[in-house]
């Protein structure tokens, strides 16, 4: 598993991953939001991480402590040929037992989650729209995510002597050219803002999940919040909101054009989204 990490450099550690998917129609431009198999929300989750040797250590302890206990022995995930819970930590794959011990493995660890989440219902609806206007506009996922990613990142680039970002890998493409778009256009964005210019170098590593820690981390973050959204059920947030720095609605504009930012002294409660 491998992770990067030097605590006292001055470089921060991101980890990157979604939640949900960013598919609004099918090849042939029928809208599938809301049916059966696709998911309402997008979310682009990151999480700050101050140690992420030593999580991906303990990850690694905690992986060989379950796989040697007989109380798993026959549990589909754990037999490594099937390449889960036996690999890497997928808490949409992992038994609720499994999902116990990481979940309090990662709250005694100093981590930061940040998220982004969009209602594709009215993505789909501003396309469809845009469309009436332009019929050649042909929408595409990666717009969605690369939107997602300066949002995410608009105001976490100008402090630090650098920064180390690893992507969850999304298919066999390269996209590191088009991340460090979306990242530039985040600092962008908050030069615009502030007249503060961010000239920090940028590491971007596409890594896939069963390789690094960190990323498996963020995976148990988003598996919470898209919980809250999709289903309606709080304990995960709860569980996980100490740790949560910021989650931006962008689309519930109720009071604001921009969208909703929930934080420690707001908290994202299934009041506050009802009230929506």
């Amino acid at each position: 598993m491998t992770e990067s990490a030097a605590p006292d450099s001055g470089v921060r550690y991101y980890f990157v991953d979604e939640a949900g998917d960013a598919t609004l129609f099918t090849g042939r431009g029928k809208l599938i939001v809301g049916t059966e198999g696709c998911s309402n929300y997008f979310m682009l989750g990151k999480l700050d991480i101050d140690e992420p040797e030593r999580l991906a250590k303990e990850f690694t302890e905690l992986r060989a402590e379950l796989l040697a206990d007989p109380y798993f022995r026959g549990v589909p995930s754990m037999q490594p040929e099937r390449r889960r819970t036996a690999i890497a930590f997928h808490a949409k794959d992992d038994p609720a037992e499994v999902r116990h011990q990481v979940f309090k493995l990662l709250l005694r660890h100093q981590v930061q989650f940040f998220a982004v989440v969009r209602d594709k219902r009215v993505i789909a609806e501003k396309v469809l729209e845009h469309n009436q206007r332009q019929p050649k506009y042909r929408y595409h996922p990666n717009q969605l995510y690369d939107r997602c990613v300066s949002q995410l990142f608009k105001e976490r680039l100008h402090q630090e002597a650098g920064y180390t970002i690893h992507f969850a890998r999304r298919g066999a493409s390269d996209r590191t050219e088009a991340l460090e778009k979306a990242l530039e256009a985040a600092r962008s964005e908050f030069r615009k803002r502030w007249g503060v210019v961010g000239t920090a170098p940028i590491e971007i590593i596409p890594s896939n999940s069963h390789e690094v820690a960190g990323l498996q981390a963020v995976d148990y973050f988003l598996w919470a919040l898209q919980r809250f959204y999709e289903r309606g059920e709080d304990r995960f947030v709860k569980l996980i909101w100490p740790q949560t720095k910021l989650v931006l609605d962008v689309d519930d504009t109720r009071t604001a054009r921009y969208g909703v930012f929930y934080t420690q002294s707001k908290p994202l409660t299934l009041d506050a989204r009802a009230k929506k």
